[in-house]
C-alpha cells in the first residue's frame, strides 16, 4: 500500500456528483453541487455550466479542473465533504 492517499479513477455521475476511487480501494460519490451553486467567486461560478464541469481531469492522483483552476483537497474528497 502506498504512503499516501491519491485518486487513481474519477467519472462523471450526474448534475454535480463524481464517482471517485482511491489508491486505497476506497470509493466516494461526492457531490459537489453546494459548493458550486453557492460560490460567488466568478472563477468558481463558471462550473455552474455542467459542460465545463463534467470537463475534468486527473493530474498526479488529484482531481483538477482548467490547469488547477479549481482544485480540492484531497482529504476532502476521501471523507466525502466538501
Amino acid at each position: 500500500m502506498s504512503d499516501f492517499i491519491s485518486i487513481e479513477n474519477a467519472k462523471y455521475i450526474e448534475d454535480y456528483k463524481i464517482y471517485i476511487k482511491f489508491n486505497d480501494g476506497k470509493e466516494n460519490i461526492v457531490d459537489f453541487k453546494n459548493f458550486i451553486e453557492h460560490s460567488s467567486h466568478p472563477d468558481i461560478k463558471k462550473y455552474q455550466d455542467k459542460n465545463l464541469f463534467k470537463n475534468f481531469s486527473l493530474d498526479y492522483g488529484d482531481i483538477e479542473w482548467n490547469d488547477y483552476e479549481l482544485a480540492f483537497p484531497i482529504y476532502d474528497l476521501y471523507r466525502g465533504q466538501i
